[in-house]
């Protein structure tokens, strides 16, 4: 015979003031979790959405990205006559982009953060139809005019509409736009003509990357098999997808390894609280539970009556931290993607799985929390708690 769950339930609620304690150690832990869950897939979320499956890219062989990356002119003619590109007006889809970074000095902060600028050419548009100016106009091509992604307007001095910056020493540019991409990386990015770019940083004659518009995505194969086998180029390409996957996985690791490391020490105070909890709760019930062993209840009744409620209680705490994590879901962050090196503005994706994850380490917590009071629980003697 079972103890009915409303009597565990009756309990929790009967002593207030200790279940709302340890519940709110548990809520925390589930709220550093989850925000380091949410963290790590919107880094990869924000990544993922900047590629797409029909495009490729090319780098020099042996580069991880753009940044390293150096493809010579005439090799980007070569690019574009390999099968499986895209034309249009029996021109191939394909445009070369010079890729740097910059210091600039941060608002409301101490000190300058790294912000990545890309020189884009005519056709770099149709490599993006994402891509749509939501403020100003369009960069005058050849001219000192840059566009700038609305996750670093105004984050940084002189990067916001109308105002200037120096892109290089002595040599300002003016913001004449800002861009939306539906949330992607380049929304962190400041763009402006390439050769004005390549000029500016005696880039001439070269490019860090090339991208190309595919037939359609089982183009790539074939396209990839043409830029390699040629040994003369030293390049390699792979589709944009997979080139922005492989950017976001060390930014992510690393925050998914530091939240869970922060959690974990959360975790074991929560389950500390629960414990010393549940230990004054058996404390104080000696008599009640000599009352129930009296009734008939089994031993095993009672340790499953007392690992429900510190069940109940944990997921109860964990119930209420994950929701409070997800009022992160609208704010939006910044920080260094550590394979370009430069800042990245995104928001936290707040999935339902990674919801039900860190609710089920909550229950977790409660079992390993309150095994050792309900073992304790279900061996009191009936005789004994009652003379008490």
């Amino acid at each position: 015979m079972m103890i009915p769950l409303r009597y565990t339930y009756r309990s929790l609620l009967v002593r207030k003031a200790t279940t709302i304690a340890a519940a709110f150690g548990i809520a925390m832990t589930v709220f550093v979790l989850a925000s380091a869950l949410m963290m790590s897939a919107g880094v990869k979320k924000t990544l993922g959405s900047s590629g797409r499956a029909d495009v490729a890219i090319v780098l020099r062989k042996g580069s991880d990205a753009e940044l390293g990356s150096g493809i010579e002119d005439p090799q980007v003619g070569l690019i574009r006559a390999m099968p499986g590109i895209k034309k249009e007006d029996n021109v191939p889809i394909g445009v070369g982009e010079v890729v740097i970074v910059i210091a600039l000095e941060k608002l409301g902060a101490e000190g300058v953060a790294n912000v990545q600028v890309r020189g884009v050419g005519d056709l770099s548009k149709k490599l993006r139809p994402n891509i749509n100016i939501v403020e100003g106009r369009a960069a005058t091509p050849g001219s000192d005019e840059v566009v700038i992604g609305k996750g670093i307007n105004g984050r940084f001095r002189g990067v916001k509409l109308g105002d200037s910056f120096e892109l290089k020493r002595n040599r300002s540019v003016t913001v004449v736009g800002v861009f939306e991409d539906k949330g992607s990386s380049h929304e962190s990015e400041v763009w402006l003509d390439v050769d004005t770019l390549r000029s500016m940083f005696g880039r001439e004659g070269a490019v860090s990357s090339v991208r190309v518009v595919l037939e359609q995505p089982s183009s790539f194969e074939g396209f990839q098999l043409a830029v390699e086998q040629d040994k003369r180029l030293g390049l390699q390409a792979m589709r944009e997808v997979t080139y922005f996957e492989n950017q976001s996985q060390g930014t992510s690791l690393f925050i998914g390894i530091l939240g869970t490391l922060i959690a974990v020490c959360f975790s074991v105070g929560a389950m500390i609280g629960a414990t010393i909890t549940m230990y004054a709760s058996v404390a104080n019930r000696q008599r009640e539970i000599g009352t129930l062993r009296a009734l008939g209840f089994s031993r095993f009744s009672i340790l499953v009556c007392f690992l429900v409620e510190s069940i109940l209680l944990a997921v109860g705490g964990g119930i209420v931290g994950a929701l409070a994590s997800l009022a992160l879901g609208g704010v939006h962050f910044s920080m260094i993607n550590l394979a370009s090196w430069s800042e990245m503005t995104f928001s936290l994706d707040p999935a339902p799985q990674l919801i039900g994850i860190a609710v089920g380490a909550a229950g977790i917590m409660g079992v390993l929390g309150g095994f050792l009071p309900a073992i304790r629980a279900s061996g009191v003697s009936p005789l004994a708690a009652m003379r008490s």
